[in-house]
């Protein structure tokens, strides 16, 4: 073959080769999702406290490498800034929680692409205050009655929906001011007492059998109130009450995600475990599409 010719087939081959390869990267690139902006913020359900290994850049926070933020970035490959932190309230999303550390709405912006966050339990302290009078209330009565319900009666779920309720609406409003374009994902709260009283769980969890139902209808209304401001402000709601039942703090190690108050595995009674972590960032993506 003349160089003349060869010379001229050597360039088509040539380009031709750069062309399919141009073509390939180029549908790569396309085929290659682009990376999720993911911003968690929360309380320490969301922070995971208690759950080792325990994040050395905010100790105060309490926030867990483990969470089911890290657990959803890791799957899901998303950029994750974690400003979750134990013991938030709603209040802590306009307004530093502790010294140094920012309001949590800080972390949002218009770029950021998807949020999730559980708050609300710690507002009007209701989680603390319902588990502590009711376990005291439990343990003075041997575990007999409802002394809790017998001496609070609706007070706690009025101030979810005097307070609460309000306080979760704006917040989400808020979240969706800062961060216009993500996909914002509001997770209730996954059960701590059984449907009805276990007479073997009261050494854990020492709450008098007519006030465990008491408790759970407390959350219920908790992870309504949640799920109402969701609706209202256009987030997903993200329902534990189905795939969280069975797995409350009176179960077995193994089968509870959230650990009981006396005699549990974690640093932080009545509060996810490292499994219920992972359940709930499991079910998280799985409402979300994710994975």
């Amino acid at each position: 073959m003349p160089k003349h010719a060869l010379r001229r087939v050597m360039t088509a081959t040539a380009a031709a080769v750069a062309t399919l390869a141009l073509g390939l990267t180029d549908a790569a690139a396309h085929a290659t999702p682009d990376t999720l902006d993911y911003v968690a913020l929360g309380d320490s359900y969301s922070a995971g406290s208690g759950v080792l290994p325990v994040d050395p850049t905010n100790l105060l926070c309490l926030r867990s490498t483990a969470n089911y933020p890290h657990v959803i970035a890791a799957t899901t490959g998303a950029r994750l800034q974690d400003v979750t932190c134990g013991a938030a309230q709603t209040a802590h999303f306009r307004q530093a929680q502790y010294p140094g550390t920012a309001p949590q709405l800080d972390a949002l912006d218009t770029g950021t692409d998807l949020v999730t966050l559980t708050i609300g339990g710690n507002d009007n302290s209701t989680f603390i205050n319902a588990m502590t009078a009711c376990g005291t209330a439990g343990v003075l009565s041997g575990g007999k009655g409802s002394p809790c319900k017998d001496r609070h009666g609706t007070a706690f779920d009025d101030e979810i929906d005097a307070n609460t309720y309000p306080a979760l609406k704006q917040a989400l409003l808020d979240v969706r001011a800062k961060a216009p374009h993500a996909r914002v994902a509001a997770l209730g709260y996954p059960w701590i007492t059984p449907a009805t009283a276990d007479p073997s769980c009261f050494v854990k969890l020492p709450v008098a059998a007519g006030d465990v139902p008491y408790l759970r209808a407390i959350q219920a209304h908790l992870n309504d109130a949640v799920r109402r401001a969701a609706k209202e402000t256009g987030a997903t709601y993200v329902d534990f009450s189905t795939v969280s039942d069975g797995h409350d703090a009176c179960e077995a190690p193994g089968t509870r995600w959230i650990e009981p108050l006396l005699f549990g595995h974690s640093l932080v009674p009545v509060h996810p475990n490292a499994l219920g972590e992972r359940r709930m960032a499991e079910h998280t993506m799985s409402v979300l599409g994710l994975g």
